[in-house]
């Protein structure tokens, strides 16, 4: 996915696992993100 392990997940979050999910699913992925930029970019 892009994402360091642990970035969302880590015990030091103290996330609940549906913390841990709306997390992820409320953000864009530094991936996603980038081809985004760079279609952006292109216009």
């Amino acid at each position: 996915m892009g994402l360091h392990p642990g970035w969302v997940t880590d015990p030091i979050h103290e996330l609940t696992s549906n913390e841990q999910l709306a997390t992820l699913g409320n953000g864009a992925m530094p991936l996603q993100a980038l081809l985004a930029l760079r279609g952006l970019g292109e216009a």
